[in-house]
């Protein structure tokens, strides 16, 4: 795994906060792709940040209900926890094909798509899906709103300089705050308007950000579309860069814990402590709200002290208060704090990752690699809810799952100091 020089990185990327101007011509010098003269990296980050979180706010509309859907059909554990996981997966595994498609055609024309194609699926569990096989199948296209992270990092990776990337990046990440939206929303809504409002609301929103980024949305100037060749062999390619799997691990781990987190939280505390299904998705609201904060301060920290030791101080956090968590202390206060310190190093090891991301990735194939760690993000938040439902159906406590959290924690805390740290020094 290599650095790659900053010269070669399209001039026109500016700072936060800087507007963008095209690139001078010249020997060597991109031709535009797609992009607007004078555009402005600023509100083109804050058009990511908001289609991000608009996508994740439908990506994760199945959570909150889900003890509702539970109750109705009568569903096991293990059919619950693999309701709410369906989007999660489909979602995650359809960014390895989204983020290269990025590269290819740029988020001009992928934010747009990607926001009105979830309409459908939202609109389908709201109105048709009325069994459980059903919601599956609603649950498995509804996963498309998970895909928008794949179009967002590579767009605003190419809008700003290498040395600002990790503060950008963990600022759109704030975007997963559409989880907390949903855990906040959802139920009330659904409570006060009618069982299908929560899904009506989404999708006029969705509607409304599809029209708003195919209006305003422009690509970087300079950005070089990705070459033209076979899906597989281009996504094969990436898959072989060490970066590509080093940093899939440590995503799987940090982006993944805190999707597990958000997804089965309210269930956990139903059962383990015996919350209502509205106490519960206000205090997984919580949990998101911290994480989501945290993103960002862990983008800025990597800028400043480098990607490893921010991650590396995380997995620390995570390791030892899983510990604390497995042991399920009374929910106040150490309960809480611990689960609010949970929330912090899983926010702040996702910003640091992706700063690594943007500091090794061939320019014009960030997308793809983003396609392929966030794919490993997902896929990690999709076994941890798996493992959870099965152990709580055989053993009626938490404790193992929690358990096996902490020693992947400290198994991902050696590897970064190991393979990953001498692969960002290669």
């Amino acid at each position: 795994m290599t650095h790659h020089d900053e010269a070669a990185t399209p001039p026109a990327a500016p700072g936060p906060g800087k507007d963008a101007t095209p690139a001078a011509g010249g020997a060597g010098t991109p031709t535009p792709t797609g992009a607007a003269p004078g555009g402005s990296a600023t509100l083109m980050l804050t058009l990511a940040t908001i289609g991000f979180a608009v996508n994740f706010w439908a990506w994760a509309l199945i959570s909150p209900l889900g003890g509702a859907y539970s109750k109705a059909l009568g569903l096991s554990a293990v059919q619950q926890s693999v309701l709410v996981a369906v989007p999660v997966i489909v979602g995650s595994l359809g960014r390895i094909p989204v983020g290269a498609l990025t590269d290819r055609f740029g988020a001009r024309i992928m934010f747009p798509l990607v926001s009105a194609a979830t309409i459908l699926p939202v609109l389908f569990i709201g109105f048709v899906a009325d069994s459980y096989p059903m919601l599956i199948l609603g649950g498995f296209f509804l996963g498309l709103g998970g895909t928008a992270f794949a179009v967002g990092v590579p767009f605003v990776n190419a809008w700003y300089p290498p040395a600002r990337r990790g503060t950008a990046i963990g600022i759109f990440g704030i975007g997963m705050g559409g989880t907390a939206i949903s855990a906040f929303t959802t139920v009330r809504i659904s409570d006060t308007y009618g069982e299908t409002a929560p899904f009506v609301l989404v999708a006029c929103v969705l509607a409304v950000y599809a029209v708003v980024s195919w209006l305003l949305v422009r690509d970087a100037p300079g950005r070089v579309p990705a070459a033209h060749g076979s899906f597989l062999a281009r996504t094969w390619a990436t898959f072989k860069l060490p970066a590509t799997l080093q940093l899939s691990w440590l995503y799987a781990v940090g982006f993944g814990g805190f999707v597990a987190f958000s997804v089965y939280l309210p269930t956990f505390l139903v059962n383990a402590y015996d919350l209502t299904a509205a106490d519960a998705a206000a205090r997984t609201a919580g949990f998101v709200v911290l994480a989501v904060a945290m993103r960002p301060v862990g983008g800025t920290l990597s800028d400043r002290f480098g990607g490893i030791p921010v991650s590396v101080v995380c997995f620390a956090v995570v390791t030892v208060l899983a510990a604390v968590v497995a042991f399920q202390p009374d929910l106040v206060p150490l309960g809480t704090v611990a689960f609010l310190g949970l929330a912090a190093g899983l926010g702040a090891s996702s910003g640091a990752t992706f700063e690594l991301v943007a500091k090794v990735a061939p320019q014009d194939k960030v997308g793809a690699v983003t396609g392929l760690v966030g794919a490993a993000g997902g896929l990690g938040g999709f076994i941890p809810p798996l493992i959870m439902g099965a152990v709580y159906q055989l053993n009626g406590d938490y404790g193992l799952g929690f358990a096996a959290l902490a020693v992947t924690a400290l198994v991902t805390l050696l590897f970064t100091l190991g393979p990953v740290r001498r692969g960002t020094r290669g």
